[in-house]
């Protein structure tokens, strides 16, 4: 009787192990920056987030549950200036397990309600347990409220796609950009929510610094861009590069900063206005809030 329970209790641990549980969307994006001061001068006071600090990390508070981080550049400094991307999950622990049992190593186990591991190209992916939503107003000088997808370099998409599609269970969402036969932009949504990823699929080996920057990027949504010009100048970014925008080849109006280090900010409008090149849209467009 005793084995017959012990070996339920194993078979109901693995099956559980095998379920993952919802990844709701992305909960931050962390940068490098190698001084601290024009950092805080760009997403304190340009993008009008509030600040905070913990362990030497500055937190730019976007929403009650997704911010953007801002960390001391190490030395020796890396190519990337992006240091880590994080999605939310309703169960930290179980998804957890179920990396484990899929075979991802856990490069940071969990404490505090988050773990992180690396995708197969070495980018670091935290996973965050989702927190109740607060009625709390947050950074109300700021250019967005809504912090929608993130982009990163990669060089080899089948790998990429095993672990975030196969194992994470991300969505195909958008292609584009297709020059000379060859799609350049690739979006998978989240499993259970509307943020999304995006591979760059540049050809070069030695992109500069800017390319890279543009390539690694985060974007803040909103519905009109009017808005997100019309904030950022009340926070005094006035210049052209405050008041350019651009209709993307998703066929959504975009503006696009880029912070002391180059990384870029885009700001982008939640829903196509113009021609959608190469691919058609395959999951619903993001939202002010979002009910995670």
């Amino acid at each position: 009787m005793k084995k017959a329970a012990a070996l339920l209790c194993l078979v109901a641990s693995f099956a559980c192990a095998q379920q993952r549980p919802a990844i709701t969307g992305i909960a931050f994006v962390r940068m490098y920056a190698a001084d601290a001061a024009a950092s805080t001068a760009f997403y304190k006071d340009k993008l009008g987030f509030d600040r905070t600090t913990k362990n030497g990390i500055a937190r730019y508070a976007v929403n009650d549950s997704q911010w953007l981080e801002v960390a001391p550049l190490p030395s020796p400094a890396p190519q990337s200036r992006i240091a880590a991307i994080a999605f939310t999950t309703r169960n930290a622990a179980q998804l957890q397990s179920y990396l484990k049992a899929h075979a991802v190593a856990i490069d940071r186990p969990l404490k505090n309600g988050s773990f992180a591991v690396r995708d197969p190209e070495g980018h670091l992916v935290i996973f965050v347990q989702q927190r109740p939503a607060s009625s709390k107003t947050i950074s109300p000088r700021a250019a967005s409220h809504r912090l929608i997808h993130t982009g990163f370099w990669v060089h080899d998409r089948a790998k990429e796609d095993h672990f975030w599609r196969d194992i994470l269970g991300f969505r195909p969402l958008w292609f584009g950009g297709q020059h000379d036969g060859e799609i350049n932009y690739v979006s998978s949504q989240v499993p259970d929510g509307t943020d999304w990823i995006e591979y760059m699929l540049n050809r070069s080996e030695t992109p500069s610094a800017r390319s890279l920057g543009s390539m690694n990027h985060f974007s803040l949504g909103g519905a009109q861009m009017s808005d997100a010009v019309a904030a950022l100048a009340r926070n005094g970014c006035n210049g052209p590069e405050c008041s350019k925008t651009q209709m993307g080849r998703d066929g959504k109006v975009q503006l696009n900063l880029f912070d002391p280090d180059l990384t870029r900010a885009e700001f982008m409008e939640f829903k196509p206005s113009g021609t959608t090149c190469c691919s058609p849209f395959t999951g619903p467009p993001p939202t002010e809030k979002e009910n995670r």
